[in-house]
């Protein structure tokens, strides 16, 4: 067995309401930074696991994400590719 390191992105789904990511885009707005359209406040997560190869690490995290660390109604997850340690 081996260690890595696999990191998560969650993020609410696009088109649900995400009240933290417009308060932080009108922040922006009312600080000056006119260019930004859209803010999305999320969650990234860093797991240290041990596994086999780099790819079990990830399917493992991804069965993480489906069963604790990310609602699936309302958040998506990306995955970070698995590094050893």
């Amino acid at each position: 067995m081996a260690r890595f390191r696999v990191a998560v992105h969650i993020t609410p789904r696009k088109g649900l309401l995400d009240p933290q990511g417009q308060a932080v885009a009108g922040a922006l707005h009312s600080l000056g930074f006119s260019g930004v359209s859209a803010a999305h406040v999320g969650r990234y997560i860093v797991l240290e696991t041990e596994a086999e190869s780099a790819s079990a690490a990830g399917a493992e995290v991804k069965a993480m994400c489906g069963k604790l660390l990310a609602n699936p109604v309302t958040e998506d997850f990306e995955i970070e590719p698995a590094t050893p340690l």
